[in-house]
């Protein structure tokens, strides 16, 4: 009777750590999503052209290598997320599976590398020309927090209207414009069309 009672105490602790994986719990500072957020419009192709972060192994790195990342976003309907898959400026490729939430427009995943949890969010999209995300990480075990803010576009090109929306909403979140690295579009391969592939190591 006691191994029993035992076996069920340990289901109950292993359901319990599978509710909390799948069902995130984002801090309070990570804004509202873009209002009616729809998904599917946010899928397809985007450049990442704007970044600016609070980390500063992200930003060194970024500005190393100001490089637009060509991103392809693919959702399939009767899954719970949906993969970015992006290309560097080494035309490698890698994907990353993003997990959806019961709040549209909000994602979780985790980066292996760094051991870090990333809460994000669509704040701002018009879906046809530009996205900014906020992405929140939590590193563990230490519980160093940052937050990064990245600009998406359908193309290459920058809305000077959306980077100084960009601009005000890192602002919010403690960082200067002068912070902002504006990535240049030096690789041809950027403009070939993304294989789709399946979920692989995040880059941070």
């Amino acid at each position: 009777m006691t191994r029993a009672v035992s076996l069920v105490s340990v289901l109950l602790v292993l359901g319990l750590a599978w509710t909390l994986k799948v069902t995130p719990v984002f801090p309070e500072s990570l804004p509202l999503p873009q209002e009616s957020f729809d998904l599917g419009r946010f899928m397809g192709q985007w450049y990442e052209v704007a970044v600016v972060s609070t980390c500063p192994y992200y930003m060194q790195r970024k500005r190393g290598n100001p490089v637009i990342l060509a991103l392809e976003l693919h959702h399939v309907a009767a899954e719970g997320n949906f993969t970015m898959t992006s290309r560097n400026s080494s035309c490698e490729q890698t994907s990353t599976s993003y997990a959806l939430t019961n709040t549209p427009g909000r994602f979780f995943h985790h980066i292996a590398r760094f051991g870090a949890d990333v809460d994000s969010a669509v704040v701002h999209t018009d879906y046809d020309e530009y996205a900014m995300m906020l992405l929140q990480g939590t590193e563990k075990p230490s519980g160093i927090q940052t937050t990064t803010v990245k600009y998406y576009s359908r193309t290459v090109n920058v809305s000077a209207t959306a980077l100084d929306s960009f601009k005000a909403l890192a602002r919010q979140h403690g960082m200067r414009d002068e912070a902002v690295i504006m990535n240049v579009n030096i690789v041809e391969c950027l403009t070939r069309p993304i294989a789709t592939q399946p979920a692989g190591s995040a880059s941070h």
